[in-house]
């Protein structure tokens, strides 16, 4: 299967992006391809009513995004806790998705904290996030914390207990996630999700 990440933080080199790419190391060890996307780096301004009127620039600025999405079998969502919220990057990065590209799609909620938060972006994102663009949370999520001392290349840097926590919780959550990624296929096969009188949430 073909997995998109979806990397939050607006920081270049955030730590966000390092378990971004420990994930993805991961995901690719158990048979699957990925691709990250960083919502900060595609620039995209704020969300306008151009992109309902066909407008010809959004158009050409969304096409390479829409079509990675609609590729994927599933989304992973990194996001750091910025004052106990997700950050404004990819809340907007949401307003553009539909259906479309993510509707009825396994979508894992990872969260990323300096200290022993991100719950927080957690809640956030379950609630706020998928009703129209209909992807489909699975009910684990994961919670990186204290990033700083965990995920790194040089043992050294870690903390060995919390380090070896993660990624054996990260191990199971992403099994966990590729089997409902794989399911969700049957979904969409199926013909039950495919409407043009409902396509948004309640």
């Amino acid at each position: 299967m073909h997995i998109t990440l979806i990397s939050g933080s607006h920081r270049p080199t955030g730590e966000s992006h390092k378990v971004a790419s420990y994930l993805a190391q991961q995901l690719q060890t158990l048979g699957h391809t990925t691709t990250i996307l960083k919502p900060k780096e595609l620039d995209l301004p704020l969300w306008d009513d151009g992109i309902w009127a066909g407008d010809a620039t959004w158009q050409t600025r969304l096409q390479p995004i829409q079509a990675e999405l609609t590729r994927a079998d599933g989304v992973v969502v990194i996001a750091p806790e910025y004052d106990g919220m997700v950050p404004a990057a990819l809340k907007n990065f949401f307003l553009f998705l539909s259906p479309a590209e993510v509707g009825h799609k396994a979508g894992l909620i990872v969260t990323v904290s300096a200290s022993g938060g991100g719950a927080y972006p957690v809640a956030e994102l379950r609630t706020s996030s998928y009703k129209n663009c209909k992807l489909c949370y699975v009910p684990d999520h994961l919670i990186v914390r204290n990033v700083g001392k965990v995920l790194n290349a040089n043992a050294a840097d870690n903390d060995a207990r919390e380090d070896a926590y993660i990624r054996a919780r990260i191990d199971y959550t992403l099994r966990v996630f590729a089997a409902y990624a794989e399911a969700l296929g049957d979904v969409r096969r199926s013909g039950v999700t495919t409407t043009d009188k409902f396509n948004y949430g309640m």
